[in-house]
């Protein structure tokens, strides 16, 4: 499997969505009071400085509204900023909650920063003079950690920078690109982190062991998620639930989140069925009563009928009305310390809104959609710049599915099936048809909508037929050049 990964540990992206939750407008007052101390004790007992400066100088913060300094400053002050608070909120904000500045305990903490990198530099020192490169490099790896966890981005970059440049080993140097994606991720500089993904993806091609090009799966599609390509991070997402271990970028129930809801926006339906709806890691989660057995059990995996003997009360079980965040990579394995950083997440609005739309119960997947945006798309730093366009995409696949269904339907029966006035379907699949979404046309007056399904065998005919004058046309003046050629030789 390789070695183990290096260099993983910092920084803390639960940092970054702790930030976002302080900004985000739909976050409860609550929530953003926990995020809040959590962000206070990480800075206080892992001596950041730097991001602490980053976040509540008094003129310079992203998120100070009052502190020293800071009277002349209205609270509701915005401004354009590309730093960490901005998980995906937009270019600017207005600060929620306090985050207090305070000169002395930030002085305090610079102190312990100086004083502990003066020791990583004297081991360096002392490693150039008694040891080898080995050592030399294992100082200089210290020293790159040391900034990203004190969140200091442009040092941290520069310092992962030099040890990649003096390390040989291939293992090594994925992991130093993996760590500087993720300080991308955690400061949201986009291209930074396209830039390195695609680097990591070509280390990997030259020889990665399998458990870095496992890792780089949930990288890639994590990614790719940020940057709205929900159908290429699908496959990626999806694939790596079963093998998971890289939980110094997500939890293993964000995994989840993010997979259910780029499957069930960009796959089609067979692919829904067979890559979310049916796999086991994602039954073991969202399913209900026998589903959730079965999946944690294995059954689902050995096929049909396989564990009969041991599932003879499974029918009698009662349904669990609110399934909760399962993590089958830790079951039976002793990984205590990740058990505990595990979150308990309420999965039930994600997983009606996934058996809602696959059994076509629209009402139902309307009210699920609802749920998902509120509890999901709302709280997530990764989701929340794209729920707008992720609720309208699946308002589309719902219409879709329907329609697909029937030549003409009515205008009252399709509202009565989602839950919403005629007056609203009307407005909202009239935006869908206008833009080429949806084959169709409404018609008012009599209140129905006729579907144009276009027709494949005459789309295939009129294009063999193109196809064919075109060779025709070609042909004929293939045999002409010929002619002349011979004319030419007489």
């Amino acid at each position: 499997m390789g070695s183990d990964p290096q260099f993983a540990k910092y920084p803390n992206l639960a940092l970054a969505q702790d930030i976002f939750t302080l900004t985000n407008p739909s976050s409860s007052s609550t929530l953003r009071q926990t995020s809040l101390k959590k962000l206070q004790d990480a800075i206080s007992d892992h001596k950041m400085a730097p991001l602490y400066r980053h976040l509540a100088h008094p003129t310079e913060g992203l998120l100070n509204s009052s502190g020293e300094g800071s009277a002349s400053r209205p609270a509701t002050t915005s401004r354009r900023t590309n730093g960490v608070s901005q998980g995906s909120s937009g270019s600017t904000k207005s600060t929620l909650i306090d985050f207090p500045w305070s000169e002395q305990l930030y002085e305090k903490i610079k102190m312990e920063n100086d004083t502990e990198l003066e020791t990583f530099v004297k081991e360096e020192a002392d490693a150039a003079e008694t040891a080898g490169d080995t050592e030399i490099q294992a100082a200089k790896g210290k020293r790159a950690e040391f900034w990203a966890r004190v969140g200091d981005k442009e040092k941290a970059l520069s310092s992962y920078e030099a040890v990649f440049e003096k390390t040989g080993v291939l293992g090594t140097k994925i992991d130093i690109v993996l760590a500087i994606v993720r300080i991308g991720l955690f400061f949201n500089d986009k291209m930074l982190v396209k830039k390195q993904v695609d680097r990591a993806k070509a280390l990997v091609e030259s020889g990665g062991d399998w458990d870095r090009r496992n890792r780089l799966k949930a990288y890639q599609g994590l990614h790719l998620l940020t940057t709205r390509s929900y159908n290429l991070a699908a496959p990626l997402l999806l694939d790596s639930l079963s093998t998971f271990t890289s939980y110094e970028l997500c939890s293993y129930s964000s995994l989840v989140v993010y997979s259910v809801l780029a499957g069930s926006v960009s796959l089609k339906r067979v692919d829904f069925k067979s890559k979310v709806v049916d796999t086991p890691e994602v039954k073991a989660i969202l399913g209900d009563g026998e589903d959730k057995l079965a999946a944690l059990t294995g059954t689902v995996s050995a096929g049909p009928g396989a564990g009969d003997e041991d599932m003879k009360d499974a029918s009698s079980s009662t349904p669990t009305p609110a399934p909760t965040a399962v993590n089958l990579t830790t079951l039976g394995a002793s990984t205590d310390n990740v058990a505990e950083l595990e979150t308990p997440v309420d999965f039930t609005p994600l997983a009606g809104l996934v058996r809602s739309l696959y059994v076509g119960n629209y009402q139902a997947f309307f009210l699920a959609l609802a749920a998902v945006e509120e509890s999901f798309l709302s709280q997530d730093r990764y989701l929340y710049e794209h729920r707008v366009w992720f609720v309208r995409e699946m308002r589309l696949r719902g219409y879709q599915q329907l329609l697909q269904s029937y030549r003409i339907v009515s205008l009252k029966s399709m509202a009565a099936d989602f839950g919403v006035s005629i007056d609203f379907l009307d407005r909202d699949l009239a935006k869908f048809i206008a833009a080429d979404r949806i084959p169709c046309t409404i018609d008012r007056v009599n209140g129905i909508i006729e579907t144009n399904r276009p027709d494949d065998k005459n789309k295939q005919y009129t294009d063999v037929v193109k196809q064919g004058d075109a060779l025709i046309t070609k042909l004929q003046k293939y045999g002409q050049a010929v002619r002349l050629r011979g004319s030419e030789r007489g």
